[in-house]
């Protein structure tokens, strides 16, 4: 780059086109503040390290995804961003007095490292481009195509390329006895040796002009995920995926409201999720609800919300109350997602005002009238929650004698006639273990999950508190149960509002106890057992080998 004025333009346009780009993310960022602060604090360190550079959450996807080909283009990019750096590091360090680094062995390391890891980034845009181009041939373009995404992978892909072509150019115009450390470069080069300094330099504002479009595109394409994303998850909150944020009676009192209505009432950070999505269309993808033809689907439940972040419409009505009562709160979307964004949360924090508001009925409503009236979700008799016991001498807290697990028994372990002999088989595997074990009978009452998950906060705030009366009453520190729902209630969120116990599955404990030899193993023989993870135990709870181990381990893993 010859003379003093063509310096001087090239940092001036660079730098506007930086300036730009901050601008518009500064703009966005208005956005997020329309949120709630932040209480929590994150381990944003080891979120980034996690998530972004170790692409977490990209590794674990479905072969059919993609993942492939986008680890590729990100860990090359990644890669050639830490080269510019590095090489600016060292050109810029005679300002500071620190001699330029860029040279001896540590260059040609420099050289061959990068040099060759910058090909995963030009493979796998060019990876992107022809399964895009086959998908949208087929008929079947991705569900978050849009004729933009040409533009972005186009321009990626010129970096990619006229950055080696600018390499292959200085070592054509310049050759040096090192430039075998280049092995790309140097095999491009070969075309063109001898090539004049004035084509060099001409090459160099060619690539110089594609970085330019890629700084004022970033904000505007899908990927500003890479600052969005970033950020996103380092502010990350260190909560298990099956804990739904409380609502205390002051926040209640201070805002005169229950749950969202309008986008503001979400935190910053959930704000700032939202706008990370890329629209990718994972979260759709494997929803169970949507997959049976239902109203829900994940993408547009955050385009809808995010929205509404703009134009102040009220949450609810913007993604639809059939969508919204729609959702299971599987957390197979919040799994899949790539930028972290907790769709279940924003469901039910918008399921909690249509509740406050009267709007929920059909089924739903009926649940919640049973759980306030007879504490079973089903409406059963809490007399009748003794009934499974008959003939298995099975202990009772109240009977006075010290027990070390309580077996919570559940709703439906107590009077679902399927779900009943899971509990009978539990009780007396336990017995047989020689567990100390204790049930509540007539005192157990439902943990208030239904009714949460449903919306109802304070029902089940009321469900707490009744059993952590009982609790209290007996000394419980250890809980195991059948319940995946019961499980992950008692482990990840009675603890806000009481002692924390230690929780079990019975799978958890019973693989234990095979463990210690106090059980054996079933042995299925030459059969084969199929298992289907509740998603409650092992897509939320994370819990999927003990089952596995209490049968052999010989089963076909269905989730």
């Amino acid at each position: 780059m010859p003379g003093p004025y063509w310096r001087l333009a090239f940092y001036t346009v660079t730098f506007l086109c930086l300036g730009y780009a901050t601008w518009v993310f500064v703009q966005r960022s208005k956005q997020w503040m329309k949120g709630k602060p932040v209480t929590w604090k994150s381990d944003w360190v080891c979120n980034v390290a996690r998530y972004i550079v170790g692409q977490k959450k990209v590794q674990g996807s479905r072969p059919t995804s993609g993942a492939p080909m986008h680890l590729s283009l990100f860990w090359g990019f990644l890669s050639l961003f830490l080269a510019t750096t590095l090489l600016a590091a060292a050109t810029y360090a005679p300002v500071i007095g620190i001699p330029n680094f860029h040279k001896g062995l540590y260059y040609k390391i420099f050289e061959t490292t990068f040099d060759l890891t910058g090909l995963f980034f030009v493979l796998g845009v060019a990876w992107e481009i022809v399964r895009r181009w086959e998908a949208v041939k087929s008929g079947t373009p991705p569900v978050s195509h849009t004729k933009s995404d040409w533009w972005t992978l186009g321009v990626l892909l010129m970096l990619g390329l006229t950055g080696y072509l600018l390499e292959a150019a200085r070592i054509a115009s310049n050759p040096q006895p090192w430039d075998v450390s280049s092995p790309v470069g140097y095999l491009l080069a070969q075309p063109i040796a001898g090539l004049s300094p004035d084509g060099y330099i001409a090459v160099w504002w060619f690539h110089v002009l594609w970085v330019w479009a890629f700084f004022v595109s970033i904000p505007h394409m899908r990927v500003r995920h890479i600052i969005t994303a970033t950020l996103t998850a380092a502010g990350k909150p260190e909560t298990p995926m099956g804990r739904l944020e409380p609502i205390t009676m002051e926040q209640v009192e201070r805002t005169g409201k229950i749950g969202v209505d309008v986008a503001g009432e979400f935190s910053r950070w959930h704000l700032l999720a939202l706008d990370a999505c890329m629209s990718c269309g994972r979260c759709t993808e494997v929803c169970p609800a949507n997959g049976v033809g239902k109203s829900l689907n994940p993408k547009e439940v955050v385009a809808a919300i995010h929205q509404t972040v703009s134009t102040g419409e009220n949450v609810p009505a913007a993604v639809t109350e059939e969508a919204l009562w729609a959702c299971t709160t599987c957390h197979a979307c919040v799994e899949a997602c790539p930028v972290l964004i907790p769709h279940v949360g924003l469901i039910v924090d918008a399921r909690r005002n249509l509740v406050a508001e009267g709007k929920l009925s059909g089924t739903g409503a009926v649940m919640l009238r049973q759980v306030a009236s007879t504490g079973h979700a089903w409406g059963q008799p809490q007399t009748g929650r003794e009934d499974w016991m008959k003939g298995l001498e099975v202990p009772l807290c109240r009977d006075g004698k010290p027990f070390e697990f309580l077996f919570w028994v559940g709703c439906a372990g107590a009077t679902d006639p399927m779900a009943v002999k899971t509990t009978r088989a539990v009780a007396q595997l336990l017995k047989k273990a020689g567990v100390s074990f204790a049930c509540l009978g007539n005192e157990e009452a439902c943990t208030g999950d239904p009714a949460r998950r449903v919306g109802d906060e304070f029902l089940f705030q009321e469900q707490v508190g009744k059993n952590q009366s009982v609790f209290e009453k007996y000394g419980v520190t250890k809980v195991v149960t059948a319940c995946p729902h019961c499980m992950n209630t008692l482990r990840n969120e009675y603890p806000d509002f009481m002692q924390r116990a230690e929780v079990y599955h019975h799978t958890e404990l019973l693989n234990q106890l095979v463990q210690e030899e106090r059980l054996k193993a079933a042995d299925p023989g030459d059969k084969e057992t199929t298992y289907h993870d509740p998603c409650y135990l092992a897509r939320v709870n994370g819990a999927s080998d003990a089952p596995r181990g209490i049968v052999g381990d010989q089963t076909h893993m269905d989730t």
